[in-house]
């Protein structure tokens, strides 16, 4: 009897033995769960299915590639639908639940900073593709950055500063009046670097007409701000509510030079048609850069549709494999080490820039903007500005 049990306990350990190489292999070859949040439905929805779509086929690239530290990349895709809660809710799920090590998202300041004390609770990195407001990345009392949070794209003190001294200099003109919605991270914070810049320059602002997402009348603000003879209208909002505000100054006879930000989206020429003409765009890339041509024939072949949002199909392929990269310089899926990485990138070349990570913004350094003017329905580049 205590033979057989001696035998009996001896297969056990023999078992075991097998059994555990086994899992840890079983272990090393399971998907490394990268998030991505975006915008499928409700605001900036025109941007959302790009956005996914450029995430999956930067994935899909790596796969090919044998994945990551031999093990493929899985993305697990939520719809924030454009509203803060939506993305805090799968943010939480993200993590908690799918238990990913790093997001890819959001592409608005306002939710991204609602979702960054999740990711900061939990230490997994977020790399938004272009939420532009600074509290995204660099904590407005402390001045340094939060630790798990970094973006692709310039900042609103940039793309404001750029927009007035555009219209200051180039253009030569000394009054402007602002449309923004009260109720936005990223207008507001273009708002104030516009008007900051702008009356450095000379100029000076003869007013400001707020209003809110989802508006859609926009005369009573318009009467006023024509009163005012101003020569230009800046507007740092959303593709919606700005391509129908100059659809409107059209219907009034107001003529002013606009200039807006990369809330733009090709979108607003459907709503606007003809009053587009002659706007003005400070975006993120040209949308005719011939570096972007490769990346644009490869998304329509994969995904059979045109690739009608450039900008957001770049922005949202170069975040997905900024984290990869990270991930794979980390040699880890620790959220720690990943930040780590992030934080410390350096030189990495993506579609139209190099990527080198500004570590006491987690903003990347260097980062160009682009000035479109509208002709003939198109964008074309006007002036291409490096940041000093």
């Amino acid at each position: 009897m205590k033979k057989a049990l001696y035998l009996l306990c001896l297969l056990a350990l023999v078992v075991t033995a097998v059994a555990a190489p086994a899992t840890m292999a079983s272990a090393a070859k399971a998907p490394i769960k990268v998030g991505v949040l975006a915008g499928i439905t409700g605001g900036g929805a025109a941007w959302g299915v790009f956005h996914r779509d450029a995430a999956i086929l930067a994935a899909e690239e790596i796969n090919a590639k044998g994945g990551i530290m031999g093990r493929p990349v899985e993305l697990v895709i939520y719809d924030t639908k454009g509203r803060a809660e939506d993305a805090v809710n799968a943010t939480r799920r993200l993590l908690l639940q799918d238990k990913v090590v790093a997001i890819a998202g959001t592409n608005m300041s306002g939710l991204q900073i609602a979702i960054r004390p999740v990711s900061e609770q939990y230490k997994v990195p977020i790399y938004s593709i272009s939420a532009t407001n600074p509290a995204v990345t660099v904590d407005p009392v402390t001045k340094k950055p939060y630790p798990y949070s970094f973006r692709i794209c310039f900042t609103d003190p940039y793309q404001g500063s750029v927009m007035a001294a555009f219209l200051a200099n180039k253009k030569n003109l000394k009054t402007a009046v602002i449309f923004h919605d009260v109720g936005s991270d990223y207008a507001e914070g273009i708002k104030q670097y516009f008007t900051e810049t702008f009356t450095k320059e000379g100029g000076k602002i003869a007013g400001t007409y707020g209003y809110r997402e989802g508006d859609v009348d926009f005369r009573a603000q318009i009467t006023q701000a024509k009163a005012t003879g101003a020569q230009a209208v800046c507007l740092p909002g959303m593709y919606k509510e700005m391509a129908l505000i100059i659809k409107q100054c059209e219907e009034l006879g107001w003529k002013p030079v606009f200039i807006g930000g990369d809330g733009y989206s090709p979108a607003m020429g459907e709503i606007a048609g003809k009053a587009m003409e002659g706007t003005f765009w400070v975006t993120h890339m040209a949308f005719d850069d011939p570096v972007l041509i490769p990346l644009l024939k490869k998304f329509e072949k994969r995904f059979q549709k045109q690739a009608t949002e450039p900008v957001s199909i770049a922005l949202a392929y170069d975040t997905a494999h900024a984290i990869f990269n990270a991930i794979k310089r980390a040699k880890s899926t620790d959220g720690t080490a990943i930040a780590k990485a992030m934080e410390t990138e350096k030189g990495l070349k993506l579609i139209d820039f190099t990527l080198t990570m500004d570590p006491k913004t987690h903003d990347p350094l260097n980062k160009p903007a682009a000035i479109l003017r509208i002709v003939n329905g198109k964008e074309i580049l006007d002036t291409k500005v490096a940041p000093k």
